[in-house]
């Protein structure tokens, strides 16, 4: 075990636990800036429509693309996704009419030919769709899209429903990718957060994928969960170890019982590991999963050297969307379904998070928006500093001068000098030339971004902690 006051020294750098000590504090994950918490019903559809217009001009860029199937059986008591409860497997049916629906108004306004270079469905749980729903699906997507020959093509799977039907369905339609859900292996954890899920199942689930021939296979993992030590957590990632998987996302919990009422069963069962016990669990995780020789990519997520995410944070290609880390450089994101997140250039927009409310919207032939954001033009150049930070993990002032036609260094310049105690405590280095992070600060991307960002109030109430 890794005590809790101990710094993990790896081939992926370094976990100091007394730096996540003293600057771990809730905040935005930074999968878009402005974040989403800015995000607001008083918006102007006019304004919205002229930048998907704009978006679609000749000449654009790729598109990524991202379907919300919201549906799940049972309710895990940790989850912090959009999900409809639900045994009855003709919602799927009725669902993929209303989806189409969307896909219809939405491609009306999307430049045809524009290549698709990733898809992804997420969930909820995809897999709760039977094999011939989600073929139905694929058949509208290419409909509708130009799909690139190596698209990117990911799914979100739930090993406890998981048939080789759907296995073969996904292949037909293209998806190369997926990410099992397991959280932990511990059947102590599994009862806690209500999600029985014996490791035969993930076994099965990784041997179907492989023999299907996808090309990568993740795993999700939550530390901080119910019942968790550093040792069992531990053995979870042993036991994920050994089914050979290609990424891995070890996210912390994120308790946000305010928005998601089932967590509070955690606050009266008393639960919880302490804080200490958490961080022991992330330098566990990270010695050990730097030490079977996976990248740590940044933010809780891990690839082998090979993987193109480790090759895009190389090559300094590395993106960050609302599915996360991404090698989907200079693509705009449409998002499809219920409380599904588009974004372009210089827009945000979410779906209804309600299904009535979503389904009103597409039954009237509107678009189904609840949220949105036009971004400024100081919005835009925060966004490019945030994301070069959470992405390259440096600043280059000179190169960003030019990009962003501002003097960089002189512009920023306050919160520049607010780097001060970062740099005194060794999580970057700051010179006239720029910023870069280093090894001990990476576990504190979120908190060094959030120097950068003239929207965040701290507080309890509005996001996870970072750690």
């Amino acid at each position: 075990m890794i005590l809790p006051h101990e710094t993990t020294a790896a081939p992926g750098g370094l976990l100091d636990l007394d730096m996540v000590r003293k600057y771990s504090m809730a905040g935005p994950r930074y999968t878009s800036y402005p974040p989403a918490t800015r995000f607001t019903e008083d918006f102007d559809m006019e304004r919205i429509e002229a930048a998907i217009a704009a978006d679609n001009q000749p000449g654009s860029g790729p598109l990524s693309l991202y379907f919300h199937l919201p549906f799940c059986e049972s309710l895990c008591w940790y989850c912090g996704c959009n999900t409809v409860i639900t045994r009855r497997r003709d919602s799927a049916h009725e669902y993929l009419g209303d989806l189409e629906r969307e896909l219809v108004l939405t491609a009306g306004r999307i430049r045809r030919g524009r290549a698709v270079t990733q898809v992804h469905f997420g969930g909820g749980t995809p897999t709760f769709f039977p094999p011939e729903e989600l073929a139905r699906l694929g058949l509208l997507i290419y409909e509708h899209f130009d799909l690139e020959p190596d698209c990117e093509f990911g799914v979100e799977i739930d090993p406890r429903g998981l048939t080789e039907e759907h296995v073969e369905a996904l292949r037909v339609i293209g998806v190369n990718r997926a990410s099992l859900g397991v959280q932990d292996t511990d059947p102590k954890v599994q009862v806690a957060i209500h999600r029985w899920q014996p490791a035969p199942l993930n076994r099965q689930a990784v041997a179907w994928l492989r023999k299907a021939g996808f090309h990568s296979v993740s795993v999700d993992l939550i530390y901080g969960l119910p019942r968790q030590t550093a040792a069992s957590f531990g053995r979870t990632i042993d036991e994920v170890l050994s089914l050979g998987p290609d990424r891995l996302s070890v996210f912390s919990y994120a308790h946000v019982p305010w928005l998601k009422p089932a967590q509070r069963i955690f606050e009266v069962r008393g639960e919880l590991p302490p804080p200490e016990e958490k961080l022991a669990m992330a330098a566990v995780a990270h010695e050990k999963l730097t030490r079977a020789g996976y990248i740590d990519i940044g933010l809780d997520h891990f690839a082998r050297p090979d993987d193109e995410l480790a090759v895009a944070q190389r090559s300094g290609t590395l993106q960050r969307n609302f599915q996360g880390y991404s090698t989907a450089a200079g693509s705009s994101l449409y998002g499809f379904g219920v409380s599904s997140i588009s974004s372009t250039a210089d827009s945000y927009r979410q779906n209804f998070k309600s299904l009535e409310d979503w389904r009103a919207a597409l039954g009237a032939g509107r678009l189904p928006v609840e949220r949105a954001l036009i971004l400024s033009d100081e919005d835009r150049r925060r966004r490019v500093l945030i994301m070069g930070l959470m992405c390259d993990r440096r600043l280059d002032f000179a190169a960003l001068s030019s990009a962003l036609g501002v003097d960089v260094s002189k512009e920023y310049a306050k919160e520049i000098a607010g780097l001060a105690d970062l740099q005194a405590d060794g999580l970057l280095v700051c010179t006239a030339a720029g910023v870069e992070v280093l090894p001990r600060g990476v576990p504190l991307l979120r908190v060094i971004a959030m120097r950068f960002d003239a929207t965040f109030v701290p507080g309890p109430g509005r996001h996870a902690q970072t750690v």
